[in-house]
């Protein structure tokens, strides 16, 4: 794989990774405002749950681009390379890759 791929994957993983923590903390603060059953506790948590799907479309997003550089980078390798993938028992499935144009 390309190391600007590869690079690519790194970086949207850390960022998935961050969102996830901070969607963590989100959760817990909208815990412990539930829990309170304060008005204005409760209010707030409007204004999280939205931060907390928005961060989910985010990820969602994230690996949807994850998805398609993927794919991508797949679609351009060499005719006949090895995609090296596991069958359900465990083992190798060397395969060939050809593509048809």
């Amino acid at each position: 794989m390309d190391g600007k791929v590869l690079q690519n994957f790194q970086k949207s993983f850390v960022q998935v990774q961050d969102i996830l923590d901070q969607n963590r903390l989100l959760i817990n603060e909208i815990n412990q405002n539930h829990e309170s059953k304060q008005a204005d506790h409760l209010g707030r948590n409007i204004g999280l749950i939205r931060e907390f799907n928005n961060n989910i479309r985010t990820v969602a997003s994230l690996y949807g681009g994850l998805s398609h550089s993927l794919a991508r980078s797949v679609d351009a390798s060499p005719e006949g390379e090895s995609t090296g993938t596991l069958r359900s028992d465990g083992k190798a499935n060397n395969q060939k890759r050809f593509r048809c144009e």
